[in-house]
């Protein structure tokens, strides 16, 4: 991780769910460089959160790991309140946290639905709405969706979609509910992004994406960053995609 040396978001605090790898990860450790007091959410890579704490502190900056698994409300508004407490009020919340579970329709299981929706919808719910009640008036708020809200494209998806989809339902509404204080709530929908995940796909997603290429995390943690900042103050509601073309 490169010295921190831009300051942008100096003074601020972000809290960033499902944060200690992957895009999650990507965007504590833009934000962090952005000068942001950073905490974030894990619900079982304790390994991998201490491993991001070192490497931010090592860098200058400020980080706090916080165990919550996005499928309990209580845990997710608990680590609204300890941030809070910790670190400060919120200026920024991006919830990340979303799992993946294959099957095609006819065969889907009920219970993997209800946790899909649980971590993939109603962690985004509860997750606005606490971070809204404890952040200050003009902060920002960002969903991590993805772009098969717009293109499922190969089956065994259908659930995954669904999930995606209605996060770009929610942040319209939550951002008319939340505009009278100046808070933005945007949904950022990446395409596939190389990380452990997605590493065996390279090839295949090549023949797919006219940029040939997956993103790099970094490119969508440049993305939050920038709808986190004061730049970004007129965007609101919006689902932008950042797919190299995919669904073009």
């Amino acid at each position: 991780m490169q010295e921190i040396q831009t300051k942008s978001f100096a003074g601020k605090v972000a809290l960033v769910t499902g944060g200690s790898k992957g895009i999650g990860a990507g965007i504590v450790r833009r934000l962090a460089s952005d000068g942001a007091s950073v905490a974030f959410t894990y619900s079982s890579s304790e390994e991998k959160a201490l491993q991001l704490i070192r490497e931010i502190g090592s860098a200058g900056g400020k980080a706090l790991s916080l165990r919550a698994d996005s499928a309990s409300a209580k845990e997710l508004r608990g680590a609204v309140s300890r941030t809070r407490e910790t670190l400060g009020p919120l200026n920024i919340f991006v919830s990340n946290a979303g799992i993946l579970s294959m099957g095609t329709i006819d065969k889907y299981s009920l219970e993997d639905f209800d946790r899909m929706v649980a971590i993939n919808v109603r962690a985004a719910f509860v997750g606005i709405q606490a971070a809204a009640q404890e952040m200050k008036d003009g902060g920002r708020i960002v969903l991590i969706g993805s772009n098969t809200a717009i293109r499922t494209a190969f089956p065994g998806a259908s659930v995954y979609s669904m999930t995606k989809a209605a996060l770009a339902g929610l942040v319209r509404g939550a951002a008319i509910d939340l505009a009278p204080r100046a808070i933005t709530v945007n949904n950022v929908q990446p395409g596939p992004t190389a990380t452990d995940m997605s590493s065996g796909h390279t090839e295949l997603v090549k023949t797919l994406i006219p940029l040939k290429r997956m993103a790099d995390v970094s490119e969508v943690a440049s993305f939050v960053s920038y709808l986190a900042s004061e730049e970004a103050g007129f965007i609101t509601g919006a689902s932008l995609t950042i797919d190299g073309g995919y669904v073009a």
